[in-house]
């Protein structure tokens, strides 16, 4: 796997959960999006401006993840437009970097579907439990430990994905203790679901 990061620049700030609206763009320059497995897209950073909106920086990047072969589609975003609500960014040129494994990896939210569970039943317990699961399955040892950042409040950090008016629950994560190996699977396969519009998408922690 890849990362393809592309330059933005930015005429007003955009919603700070914007995954489904960013999908939503690049879906209408790459439809392949809908059908296609294994795709990342990492969700953009910025400054917290209030309201839930986010100002970019020079260091905002538009980044997706996608397999070694499979970058070339990707390079049609450069010099395109995307628009977010009422901002549009402007997509500059990729850098392209091959991931690397770190002792410890976060994604800013991973939601994971529970079974018979919902977003009130979605307690950080039930949201850990879930997610040990599927680290067993990819083989992630348990020595790897799962951590849910504390808020400000004093609670696991709990957020929300929207789309199309639908509030999708789950938590940032942080994964430690990782081998070199178990970095790069975490990194690779993700965690959870809506991996297209941001979540459950790892990168070493800084």
């Amino acid at each position: 796997m890849l990362d393809l990061s592309f330059s933005l620049v930015a005429t007003q700030p955009i919603a700070a959960d914007h995954g489904y609206l960013l999908y939503a763009a690049l879906s209408k320059i790459l439809p392949e999006l809908h059908t296609v497995n294994g795709i990342a897209v990492h969700p953009i950073s910025g400054r917290q401006t209030g309201n839930r909106q986010l100002a970019l920086m020079p260091s905002s990047t538009l980044t997706v993840r996608v397999p070694d072969g499979e970058v070339a589609p990707w390079l049609s975003l450069t010099g395109k437009n995307l628009a977010i609500a009422d901002s549009t960014l402007q997509v500059g040129c990729p850098i392209i970097r091959a991931l690397i494994p770190a002792c410890a990896v976060r994604s800013r939210l991973v939601v994971i579907k529970v079974s018979n569970a919902g977003a009130a039943q979605i307690t950080a317990d039930v949201f850990a439990a879930a997610a040990r699961k599927q680290l067993d399955k990819l083989g992630i040892s348990s020595q790897a430990a799962l951590v849910i950042p504390v808020g400000a409040e004093g609670r696991p950090r709990r957020r929300t994905l929207c789309v199309k008016g639908r509030e999708i629950v789950g938590y940032e994560a942080i994964v430690e203790g990782l081998s070199a190996d178990e970095s790069l699977t975490l990194q690779t396969h993700g965690l959870g679901g809506k991996h297209h519009m941001g979540c459950g998408v790892f990168a070493p922690l800084r």
